[in-house]
């Protein structure tokens, strides 16, 4: 049976997250060889593409323009029409999904602009994984499915975080044990320095830097009272090397010395 899903006249989709897809088949697609024009249905499963080149694409005789950096999830059913340029190639998962949790609403083609690479590395992990664990594969293509959802409009908000704000984000998250400065997390991103501190503005009203020792210190917290790394250990696991900078970030963050929050303080 096709999942459970809506397509609004927008064409935008409702899907449901709350647990893992099951993913039948991804991997590299390469079309337009052969032919310019593939018409093809899938009946029971989504089709996710992540997309290297340009050509035209009709879901149910709606049009979208492919480009590379886009992002198409089309339903259950829907018939595609694609029409190439020459040799185009793209990243692909076929997926059922499990219909639980809240529908989302994602658009059915979106340009993730700077998460690209991001959206790129988590499915080529998958494609590596399918073959001797495909539940790895299905956990990497949820991870995808759900970074395609924080970029797309949440219910209640005039507009959504900026894929750069995004991107500058998941960076940060991924390096606060190392070295972070701004213009780094700027490059990452894709923006300049400039306009990076401007989203940062408008999307948390804090600095990159405040964002940054804010994150650090929360993590810092979780580790000094859920783990018995000493507290040196911990301060390294965040990216601070220097103890006396430590102290003072810790009691000017959390209110307290590594010690108490510690002992729960």
């Amino acid at each position: 049976m096709p999942d459970s899903h809506w397509v609004r006249p927008g064409h935008s989709v409702g899907v449901r997250l709350d647990e893992p897809p099951q993913v039948l088949s991804l991997g590299v697609g390469v079309h337009g060889t052969t032919g310019q024009v593939d018409v093809f249905r899938l009946p029971d499963l989504w089709q996710l593409h992540h997309y290297r080149y340009s050509a035209d694409l009709l879901v149910d005789g709606v049009a979208h323009a492919v480009r590379p950096g886009r992002v198409s999830l089309v339903p259950p059913g829907a018939e595609v029409r694609f029409r190439y340029r020459g040799r185009s190639e793209h990243l692909y998962a076929h997926l059922r999904l499990p219909g639980t949790g809240p529908a989302l609403t994602l658009p059915v083609m979106q340009d993730v602009g700077a998460l690209t690479p991001l959206l790129s590395d988590l499915l080529l992990r998958a494609i590596a994984a399918a073959p001797r664990s495909p539940r790895r594969a299905d956990a990497e293509v949820w991870s995808a499915l759900w970074q395609l959802a924080e970029l797309a409009e949440p219910a209640g908000r005039e507009s959504r975080p900026h894929a750069s704000f995004a991107a500058a984000v998941a960076y940060i998250e991924s390096n606060l044990a190392g070295r972070l400065t701004v213009p780094e997390v700027a490059r990452a991103a894709g923006v300049s320095h400039n306009h990076l501190l401007r989203l940062f503005r408008a999307e948390t009203g804090e600095t990159v830097v405040a964002c940054i020792r804010r994150r650090r210190m929360e993590r810092a917290r979780h580790l000094l009272r859920e783990s018995t790394l000493p507290i040196p250990a911990v301060a390294a696991a965040v990216g601070v090397e220097d103890l006396q900078s430590f102290n003072k970030a810790c009691r000017r963050v959390l209110g307290a010395s590594p010690r108490a929050v510690r002992a729960g303080g």
